[in-house]
């Protein structure tokens, strides 16, 4: 099925991990996409590949944490395609410390990225919108969203300020027929995951075997899980759903994990 037949897709941090899983998918369903990573390298090969593939695609070079890069991100999109359907911020920095030792300066970060560069990419994205009367815009939060794990303050304080911005815009934005949802997600096998693993935490390279362990049908989220609940937000097939907080983990939130 082409279900994003004739739509543009714009996807941050999508030269790797969930965000390339989104794009990929979002190209196999009919988008002509936008694959955007703050370094171009893998931005470009990801984009090489679909196109080899005869999809259509660009890459572009955006450092998310600053504003002008978001807006030009977006307004490239415009001017290579001629509209932007579908926004999807996708790009999420997680920085270990808890309330003892995070830095003002780490705070300032993380909000910088998680939560400040989906507002301006938002922005940015619904002055095109709004004249073509619709529009999708996904953001990919977190279950940490909720509490979060102590270790994990300022990326958690983050996504609940995502989840926050998300609905507030939906509440907005629906008088030009612009839905925002967000994909809260749980642990997810990506390669920064295996990097935080290992180099961060010194679990081994062996880490996954003991992981999936702990999870009830044997093995974490991967990125093509994410990608598709995000296809189903940025189709038609979703249009009269607007502000909703979509879990992906394996264990209900706030359930407790051996019950």
């Amino acid at each position: 099925m082409d279900r994003l037949k004739n739509k543009v897709a714009v996807v941050t941090g999508s030269g790797s991990g969930m965000g390339e899983g989104i794009v990929r998918l979002f190209a196999e369903e009919g988008a002509c996409v936008v694959v955007s990573n703050r370094t171009l390298e893998p931005a470009e090969a990801v984009a090489a590949d679909l196109v080899k593939q005869g999809f259509d695609a660009v890459a572009r070079k955006a450092d998310v944490s600053i504003e002008a890069d978001c807006r030009k991100l977006i307004d490239n999109a415009v001017a290579h395609f001629g509209r932007i359907d579908v926004l999807v911020n996708t790009v999420g920095l997680s920085k270990r410390g808890n309330i003892e030792d995070t830095t003002v300066e780490e705070w300032d970060t993380v909000f910088a990225v998680n939560v400040r560069s989906a507002f301006i990419c938002a922005q940015q994205a619904v002055k095109h919108m709004k004249g073509q009367g619709n529009g999708s815009i996904i953001n990919i939060g977190s279950v940490n969203a909720y509490i979060g794990e102590p270790k994990l303050m300022a990326y958690s304080s983050s996504k609940g300020a995502l989840m926050t911005l998300t609905r507030n815009l939906a509440s907005y934005l629906n008088k030009y027929r612009i839905r925002v949802n967000q994909l809260n997600v749980g642990w997810t096998l990506t390669p920064n995951e295996h990097r935080v693993k290992v180099e961060e935490e010194g679990k081994g390279e062996n880490w996954l075997e003991e992981a999936v362990k702990t999870r009830p049908w044997g093995r974490l989220l991967v990125p093509r899980d994410i990608a598709l609940a995000a296809l189903y937000f940025a189709s038609d097939e979703s249009e009269l759903i607007n502000g909703s907080i979509l879990d992906l983990e394996q264990y209900p939130v706030g359930a407790p994990p051996n019950w």
